[in-house]
């Protein structure tokens, strides 16, 4: 994994055992309580597997899953619960199964 500066990573949570290589966290950013960030899934004919990358100054609430090939954008806000299966923009909170954008964060 690569790890920036002043990163937080809350109890329990889970980083791919598998393909940890393939995770990026960037700098001050916290992943909360019992997230779980996946970089590869099993299909029923095939394996796949994904980087994920997460910004700069990046919230992830507690209880999230973040799938492989996402990118979540820097100062993004991850609502806790979520299930991440596609890109986040830079600057936005998304929440939701599946996350989807509900707003911008304020600064």
């Amino acid at each position: 994994m690569r790890v920036g500066k002043n990163v937080s990573v809350g109890l329990m949570a889970m980083m791919d055992v598998l393909f940890p290589q393939l995770i990026s966290i960037g700098e001050n950013s916290i992943i909360g309580y019992n997230a779980t960030i996946l970089c590869h899934e099993f299909r029923i004919k095939e394996f796949c597997t994904g980087k994920v990358e997460i910004g700069a100054n990046v919230l992830i609430g507690a209880n999230s899953t973040i799938l492989p090939g996402v990118q979540i954008g820097e100062g993004a806000q991850v609502g806790a619960g979520s299930l991440v299966n596609r890109d986040i923009p830079p600057g936005v909170l998304a929440a939701g199964v599946p996350a989807r954008v509900i707003g911008k964060v304020e600064r």
